[in-house]
């Protein structure tokens, strides 16, 4: 007889009704579920985390941000997730703001959020709204949001996405990606120099897997975006949305193919499906795949190079984020998301090989370290002789023998930490791999402590920002009832621009694009991959 173990009790919501509902985190068989009830439509479990082990060592790095001192929405006793916009129940500030350009896409994946062939209607905001977006994200007290991404739909069939562009980066912020299925940047090497050169750090494209029939989205022009991005210096994060029994195969020849393109590509960013719509059980069994199910695969799919231990939750970020704000005395950015919601560690080119950070630092003693540290600074220890201690102490964290050769790793950390220098955790990126995940929820794994946690956020044109999956998981209440609101039918926006919207359907030359040398060199880095040869 299998026993369950309560582990939390939190709220959720119907996925038939949306009525909030009470909810019961559980333990049962070794992993984590899920479950509520509604007196209208019934019992509803589903899983929550596949592995009861890395849900309590998550748990152990669990920590609450401050979250806005000036929230947008001010009523006195707001209800999550139907009050957002941010309120004073949120904990979290914006962290990473997503501004939807346009909901037009020239693709129609099956699993998309939305675009505008589902939706029925057009919805743009006009350059002077995403800039009211934009000074609403910089508010933000005590910390204004510094990294913003550009999304949609396909934000490239923007005309004025290059003026967009450098407008966000005149507003301060340090750190614009572009979220793209990459088609037109693979089309127009040209445009990817405009993008570079107005402003983005980095690009965030869609690639689900190294083969045709795990990647239909853009295999094809994936490769030459790539080249065309090691032209222009413009970094790259490869982002597969992995779904169980589709591409879970390949999430170790995803890494692999990043590793050997580290010089261009600076992450891999995995996101279990988020199985979003109504879905019967079944399929929901098929499909469901969660963070310690991805990383289990890359474990087995690197020869162990990768461990489960190689990994951290989001929030762990707030022990070196508390350590500076206790040395500075300023606030500073705060990763502050629910520790289920992903995870991440880094991996260095050894000669080669794949090298795990965990591997050549004790990375929880350091982290044990610092928080000590931080205790000490807000007792009032002096921080210059913090910071010498830390000089001197760092090494002890750093295995000198195992460390990648050429990396000074002690002068990177310290001039991050103490220094505060940008610069430094920019060298730490470009000599290594960030592999993260993070897998955003659905109505059926719904938890509303999440969602209090959440720091990735929408910005909308009403000047609200609304955490990701209050937007995208529950559409009726925000991304729909407010694009909709603003959007146009096609037939006035093809009035309005002389074009029909139809342009927008991209057209694959897929044999013009096999016959290209970046193409082809992807595939002898497939062979490699496959044959076992890194």
């Amino acid at each position: 007889m299998m026993t369950m173990k309560e582990l939390a009790r939190t709220s959720s919501v119907c996925p038939q009704c949306l009525k909030i509902l009470p909810a019961e985190v559980f333990e049962r068989d070794g992993k984590v579920w899920i479950r509520k009830e509604c007196p209208e439509h019934g019992f509803f479990e589903d899983l929550y985390f596949s592995s009861y082990d890395w849900y309590l060592r998550a748990q152990n790095f669990a920590r609450d941000g401050r979250g806005v001192l000036n929230p947008q929405v001010t009523k006195e006793a707001p209800v999550c997730p139907t009050d957002c916009g941010l309120c004073r129940m949120h904990k979290s500030h914006t962290a990473l703001a997503n501004i939807v350009l346009t909901n037009r896409c020239d693709l129609s994946c099956w699993y998309c959020f939305f675009y505008s062939g589902r939706v029925g209607y057009v919805y743009e905001p006009t350059f002077e709204e995403i800039e009211e977006m934009v000074k609403t994200l910089k508010s933000e007290q005590p910390v204004g949001c510094n990294a913003v991404q550009l999304t949609g739909g396909e934000p490239c069939l923007r005309k004025d996405l290059i003026d967009i562009i450098k407008m966000v980066k005149s507003h301060g912020v340090d750190h614009v990606q572009l979220n793209t299925n990459g088609i037109r940047l693979a089309q127009d090497p040209t445009l990817v120099e405009k993008v570079r050169a107005a402003g983005v750090n980095t690009l965030y494209l869609s690639f689900d897997g190294v083969t045709e029939k795990t990647n239909p989205k853009n295999h094809w022009e994936a490769p030459q975006l790539i080249e065309n991005c090691r032209k222009a210096g413009l970094g790259i994060v490869l982002v597969p949305t992995v779904i169980k029994s589709a591409n879970d195969h390949e999430v170790g020849d995803i890494l692999k193919f990043g590793f050997k393109n580290i010089d261009i590509i600076r992450s891999v960013n995995y996101q279990p499906v988020s199985l979003v719509g109504k879905m019967p059980r079944e399929e929901r069994e098929r499909y469901r795949i969660t963070i310690p199910d991805v990383i289990k695969n890359l474990e087995e799919q690197t020869d162990g190079i990768l461990k489960m231990d190689d990994f951290f939750p989001v929030p762990t970020e707030l022990i070196i984020s508390d350590f500076v704000e206790a040395l500075t005395k300023k606030p500073m950015y705060q990763m502050s998301s629910h520790f289920a919601c992903g995870a991440a560690t880094y991996v260095f080119n050894d000669n080669g090989k794949m090298l795990p950070l965990t591997h050549f630092i004790d990375v929880q003693g350091l982290l044990e370290y610092l928080s000590e540290k931080a205790n000490e600074l807000r007792a009032g220890k002096s921080k210059l002789l913090v910071g010498a201690k830390l000089l001197y102490s760092i090494g002890k964290f750093v295995d000198k023998k195992k460390k990648p050769r050429g990396l000074d790793i002690d002068r990177i950390i310290f001039n991050a930490l103490i220094k505060h220098e940008y610069n430094a955790i920019g060298q730490f990126h470009m000599k290594s791999l960030f592999i993260g995940m993070m897998h955003f929820m659905d109505l059926y794994n719904y938890d509303i402590e999440r969602v209090k946690r959440c720091c990735i956020h929408y910005a909308m044109s009403d000047n609200r920002i609304i955490p990701f999956c209050a937007f995208n998981v529950i559409p009726e209440w925000y991304r729909d009832k407010s694009q909709a609101a603003q959007g146009i039918s096609f037939e006035e926006w093809e009035k309005k621009t002389g074009r029909a919207l139809k342009q927008d359907l991209y057209k694959r030359d897929m044999e013009k694009w096999k016959a290209s040398e970046a193409y082809k060199n992807f595939v002898r880095q497939v062979e490699e991959i496959k044959s076992g040869k890194l």
